[in-house]
């Protein structure tokens, strides 16, 4: 047993990845959804929300944002919860684990080099019409994976995009599971009916009947550039895969299974927060379980109700809780035999500068 880390499934995974090398990949994109009002946390306003993926790298990188003047703040109380990207950057400095940056459809670009896959964002997914080319994000795709994966022990691929919980909705109600009042949100109350209401609209006007319809027609009505990126590389990898995130990469685990039906997914997991696996207003699990039975999800406790930070108090009453591929950080700095108090106190050193 790993303190602060809890296992749901295969233990045995793990071993995969403890004492071995990785790259952190982060999967940035951007989307109109994340303009419509109340959808998403992930800025301070819904103009913000399309800055705080090129912010949210750039912190990993430098240490602060280039595109913006402040770091973007997640919607709170009190004093602002601080971007995950912050807690990435410091499970990053406390690791030295190299950082790689796939750009998969910014309307902001990210000061920094990276891989870029399209040269246009996510639309709204309510007009049906959310993705202009996925079947090519997929394919650059799967050969960063390939050529990555030749070169570190498993990859852990982050990603960053505002309302990406709507967009994995989407994916999900699209290819026929149920998903609904099941994603997770950034806030403590969790706008289901509005997500529902928007990709609602996105099948209706896109002609889609759930479970029928064939999977980059579905990314390219109600998905969004982040799923093929992230599907791509995750099975073109020789390699272990981490997918740091929460209920966004179970729509992922949807498009792989898409993809490729007799994909392994017991050489994959989901690594999140405690607090995704937690969260009483979504069920991460349910969703996991309905595509495949193999899929281990690691949830790691950060044990935030023991550090000095006002700010990151708001991660205990249900503000943030995930993004960026802070989950998935934290994970890796466990399995690399840091302790959770290592990745605690480098967290408050990072959010206190």
């Amino acid at each position: 047993m790993v303190d602060g880390l809890k296992t749901y499934g295969n233990e045995e995974i793990n071993k995969k990845f403890e004492g071995k090398t990785p790259v952190f990949i982060c999967t940035i994109a951007t989307t109109d959804t994340s303009k419509i009002h109340g959808i998403s946390g992930a800025g301070a306003s819904e103009e913000l929300n399309m800055y705080t993926p090129a912010a949210d790298v750039e912190i990993m990188k430098y240490g602060a944002p280039h595109c913006m003047e402040e770091i973007p703040e997640t919607v709170s109380e009190g004093e602002a919860a601080p971007t995950p990207s912050m807690l990435t950057k410091a499970c990053l400095d406390l690791t030295g684990c190299d950082l790689e940056v796939v750009d998969a459809g910014c309307e902001i670009r990210p000061d920094l080099d990276c891989y870029t896959l399209s040269n246009s964002h996510g639309g709204d997914i309510s007009t049906g019409k959310a993705v202009e080319n996925p079947k090519e994000i997929y394919e650059k795709a799967l050969e960063i994976g390939k050529k990555l994966s030749e070169r570190y022990d498993y990859l852990v691929i982050g990603e960053s995009i505002a309302a990406g919980t709507t967009t994995a909705l989407g994916i999900l109600k699209a290819l026929g599971y149920d998903a609904e009042y099941k994603v997770s949100g950034s806030m403590p109350y969790n706008p289901h009916e509005l997500k529902l209401k928007t990709v609602n609209e996105g099948l209706e006007k896109a002609g889609i009947k759930p479970g029928d319809v064939e999977v980059f027609d579905a990314i390219a009505a109600v998905g969004d550039p982040m799923m093929p990126a992230v599907a791509g590389m995750t099975i073109g990898s020789s390699k272990p895969v981490v997918l740091a995130s929460g209920t966004q990469m179970s729509g992922v685990c949807a498009v792989i299974k898409a993809i490729k039906p007799d994909f392994d997914f017991t050489n994959v997991c989901i690594a999140t927060t405690k607090f995704v696996a937690r969260d009483e207003t979504a069920d991460i699990f349910d969703i996991t379980k309905q595509i495949s039975e193999d899929i281990t999800i690691n949830a790691v406790d950060p044990k935030f109700e023991t550090a000095n930070h006002g700010g990151l108090n708001n991660y205990l009453e249900g503000f943030v809780k995930e993004g960026a591929g802070a989950g998935g950080a934290m994970f890796m700095a466990l399995m690399e035999g840091k302790t959770i108090d290592e990745v605690l106190d480098s967290i408050v050193k990072t959010c206190s500068k």
